[in-house]
């Protein structure tokens, strides 16, 4: 069955279209924040769904190039649409599974890499029965090491890989990335407000790099019972479509 389509505004002129199996939430947000991507960078994005990551980049005119990835040929047809209505040149979505990607993107030559990937493993809880849902939330079309070898492999040296994940596999990621010599150099942990775990945690790695891990202030996304000050800065324009 066709799944009704939904015009996203990112503010700035900029929308995107989502449906009930893809849309984007506050990780997503948080990632291409935390990513602080440059004008001049050539970035893919991994598992790029409606391709929210690269198109609030390009909202703020970031980036060089923006090539965003998805296994789901129904997600790249929102990201493709997208593109096509506003017109994006510096945007191509391509549907393919990224442990076949060489040949359908170039390797070796990209500045940054972002990947907000499945987060349970294969065999962790109870899957959804929804197909796509179920591709999303569990790593059963690909695996943390999966996405991390390719990226490395798209990285030139000295290109960042960011991604978001749960802190509770925090230690399995960074263990993969330096094997992979993606050495960790940057690590953000976000929190729902002071006096609570950990929900999320960003992480930035580079390739080739020497080791030196920062750990930046955490980030608290509620303050008084409202978004915190910094929330409110983060989602900048995308806030502003909506008063």
């Amino acid at each position: 069955m066709e799944q009704k389509l939904k015009r996203e505004p990112l503010g700035k002129g900029f929308y995107l279209y989502v449906n009930k199996n893809h849309t984007f939430g506050t990780d997503a947000v948080l990632l291409s924040n935390f990513a602080t991507a440059k004008p001049k960078d050539k970035m893919v994005d991994l598992g790029t769904g409606c391709g929210i990551i690269p198109l609030l980049m390009l909202r703020d005119g970031l980036l060089s190039s923006a090539v965003g990835v998805d296994i789901s040929e129904e997600a790249i047809s929102l990201a493709q649409k997208t593109k096509e209505e506003l017109n994006i040149d510096r945007f191509t979505a391509i549907n393919c599974d990224l442990k076949v990607l060489k040949g359908k993107v170039e390797f070796g030559c990209h500045t940054l890499v972002t990947c907000n990937p499945p987060y349970k493993a294969p065999n962790a809880g109870l899957k959804n029965p929804n197909e796509r849902l179920r591709v999303a939330r569990h790593e059963v079309e690909c695996t943390l090491r999966d996405i991390v070898e390719v990226s490395a492999k798209l990285l030139q040296t000295g290109g960042r890989l960011c991604m978001c994940h749960r802190p509770e596999r925090l230690s399995e990621l960074m263990r993969i990335m330096s094997e992979c010599r993606v050495e960790p150099k940057r690590l953000r942990l976000v929190c729902q407000r002071k006096g609570e775990e950990p929900w999320l945690v960003l992480i930035e790695g580079k390739r080739c790099s020497k080791t030196g891990l920062r750990i930046e202030p955490t980030l608290y996304v509620e303050e008084d019972g409202s978004f915190s000050k910094e929330m409110i800065e983060i989602y900048g324009a995308y806030k502003e479509a909506y008063l």
